[in-house]
C-alpha cells in the first residue's frame, strides 16, 4: 500500500509524455510537498467531452464514494486491483472508467528489516524510478457532494498490485503480510490509460521491474513521525 508520497512539480504535469499539454489549474492553486490520506495532491483526468487536452485537477487522497460518507475517504487511499470491479468502495468508479494519473516524483514505504535496532519500528524508505525522472502511478477518481453543504469533493484511489517476491517492493511492509506496490504507468501508455476500456485496464494491472526502481532508507518529518508507527 502507498500513505504518502511527493507530488510532481506544476512543470512536469504539464508535459506529461503523450498527454502534453496538459491543461493546468489556476496558478494559485497548490498542493502540499508530502501528500497523506485526506491531503490535496494533483491528479491528471481524461479531457473534458469536447476538449483537446487532458485536465490537471487537485483531489483529495482517499477516494470517497458516491453517496458515501467523507470520513470513508481513510480506508480508501489505495484499491486493490483485484478486487477493484466488486467492492462497493470503488465499483462505480471503475466500471464507469473514470481513470486518472497522479504524477509523483517518489513514494514511501515502511520496511522492518532492521526493526529490532529502532524499537521495534520499521525504517521509512524513499522509492522512486532508477534514472532518478518524475513518474505517473494509475488512479480513479470519484465526485462526492455533501448533502448538508453541497461542497462537491473530488478524490481519488492509487491502484495496487500484489508484490509478493518482488525483489524490492517485497522487502517493504510487516514480515508475513502481504506485498503490494502502486501501478506505475509508462509514459508512452499514459493517454492509454486515460482513455482504456475496462478490458485494457486490466492489462496495466502489473508490477514494475525491480531494475526500473530504486529504494533507500529517508528521514521522517517530525510531524508524520507516528504515522510511520504501523
Amino acid at each position: 500500500m502507498c500513505t504518502n508520497y511527493i507530488p510532481s512539480a506544476r512543470d512536469h504535469i504539464a508535459s506529461l509524455p503523450g498527454l502534453a499539454p496538459v491543461a493546468l489549474p489556476v496558478s494559485e492553486l497548490a498542493w502540499p510537498a508530502e501528500t497523506y490520506p485526506g491531503y490535496a495532491a494533483p491528479i491528471v483526468v481524461a479531457a473534458t467531452q469536447g476538449g483537446h487536452a487532458a485536465q490537471c485537477v487537485v483531489a483529495r487522497f482517499g477516494l470517497v464514494p458516491e453517496r458515501q460518507a467523507t470520513t470513508v475517504s481513510r480506508g480508501t487511499y489505495n484499491a486493490r486491483s483485484e478486487t477493484v470491479a466488486s467492492k462497493p468502495s470503488f465499483r462505480a468508479a471503475w466500471t464507469e472508467r473514470r481513470f486518472a494519473l497522479a504524477p509523483m516524483q517518489a513514494f514511501f514505504e515502511p520496511c522492518w528489516e532492521q526493526a529490532h535496532l529502532h524499537g521495534n519500528r520499521p525504517t521509512r524508505w524513499r522509492l522512486a524510478q532508477a534514472d532518478g525522472a518524475p513518474f505517473a502511478a494509475a488512479a480513479l477518481h470519484e465526485h462526492w457532494t455533501d448533502p448538508a453543504t453541497g461542497e462537491r469533493v473530488h478524490s481519488f484511489s492509487l491502484l495496487t498490485v500484489n508484490a509478493d517476491g518482488h525483489p524490492l517492493l517485497g522487502r517493504m511492509h510487516r514480515p508475513g503480510d502481504e506485498k503490494r506496490m502502486l501501478v506505475i504507468v509508462p509514459p508512452m501508455h499514459h493517454s492509454a490509460w486515460l482513455n482504456a476500456t475496462l478490458a485494457q485496464a486490466q492489462t496495466f494491472m502489473r508490477t514494475t521491474p525491480a531494475e526500473q526502481l530504486t529504494g533507500a532508507p529517508a528521514d521522517v518529518p517530525r510531524a508524520q513521525q507516528q504515522a510511520w508507527d504501523f
